[in-house]
């Protein structure tokens, strides 16, 4: 009787080790996922706009992925070239990565694009899901990919509705833009709409390159009228590009008009103000769509997120401009440069 009561109490202990470990393989608290090692794929279009990926890295360290230990991370830059984008997102592709990350429009298309007939999940940030074919819906964003949104033409419409408050006298703004980027058409009709009614003339320059918004600025800069009395900048590459950029500054600063800016640093770069979502917050966002994935949620089932856009205004360019302060402007935004 003894014998066979320690045979049984033995059976039972084996039995009840079994269940324990299938059910700490089940809730991922132990056995092989504890020594997993995830590998993330980062593509950015240009410099300035990976200060997402550096939020995205501290919000993962938050969330106990320790850069070195369990997770690695392959940062890329396209420079603005497509083909370099496609090509990068193939080459996470052959490298095997756990997940991509990319930011903002363009390189998001490319990640979709070269993992169609893989498994491995994308989530994008900054990126348009306006008539670009990246998601479903976003409720359910389908396939292997979800993240975080840029507001869309929405939020270039109170970029605009913001010129007459700072600046009660810009009655025609100039747009400049590519027509072939992903983004700009529907931004251009939203705009060339809501413009009337904040009364303002909105002119447009179609652009292809640096070097062709130069020569326009140039054209203009040569005649007796410029024909405007400020520009906004158009959520697109070759404004945010570091010379784009910098050649819009030249030319307002020339002729003293002032700038409505696009992502957060163009205001640290001279433009008076803009209303974007913050870069760092964005990324920190998309951390947490990560982990979800990482703990098991398919990607096409986390809705899209939606980022909360912020007032930043250059309060010493505006007074450089000798522009007139708006004290309700300056208590609504998030922050001040002085």
């Amino acid at each position: 009787m003894m014998s066979l009561r320690i045979q049984r109490n033995s059976i039972w202990k084996t039995t009840l080790s079994i269940i324990l470990f299938a059910a700490c393989i089940s809730l991922a608290g132990c056995g092989d996922r504890g020594d997993k090692v995830y590998k993330v794929g980062i593509l950015s279009e240009v410099e300035a706009f990976t200060i997402i990926a550096d939020g995205f890295k501290s919000k993962m360290a938050e969330l106990g992925y320790v850069e070195g230990k369990n997770i690695l991370y392959d940062v890329k830059i396209a420079n603005m070239d497509p083909e370099q984008e496609k090509q990068v997102a193939r080459d996470f592709v052959k490298d095997n990565v756990d997940l991509i990350f990319t930011f903002p429009t363009e390189a998001s298309i490319a990640a979709k694009e070269a993992t169609r007939d893989t498994d491995i999940p994308v989530v994008f940030a900054n990126a348009n899901i306006e008539g670009t074919g990246l998601i479903e819906s976003i409720r359910q964003p389908g396939g292997n990919i979800t993240g975080v949104r840029f507001p869309g033409a929405d939020n270039d419409v109170m970029r605009l509705s913001f010129f007459p408050k700072f600046v009660p006298n810009a009655k025609r703004i100039l747009i400049l833009y590519d027509p072939n980027y992903p983004t700009t058409q529907k931004v251009a009709e939203a705009l060339r709409e809501a413009a009337p009614s904040f009364g303002i003339t909105l002119l447009e320059d179609h652009i292809t390159s640096v070097e062709g918004l130069k020569d326009t600025l140039n054209k203009r800069s040569a005649q007796a009228d410029i024909g405007i009395n400020a520009i906004l900048i158009m959520p697109e590459f070759i404004n945010h590009a570091p010379d784009g950029f910098q050649a819009i500054v030249d030319f307002t600063n020339k002729h003293r008009i002032p700038l409505g800016g696009g992502a957060p640093f163009t205001v640290d770069q001279g433009a008076i103000y803009t209303f974007h979502p913050d870069f760092f917050e964005t990324g920190m966002l998309a951390a947490t769509m990560i982990d979800k994935i990482f703990k098991g949620t398919p990607a096409g089932t986390i809705p899209v997120a939606s980022p909360e856009s912020h007032l930043r205004i250059n309060y010493k360019a505006m007074q450089e401009l000798g522009l007139p302060i708006n004290e309700g402007l300056l208590s609504r935004a998030k922050e001040i440069i002085r």
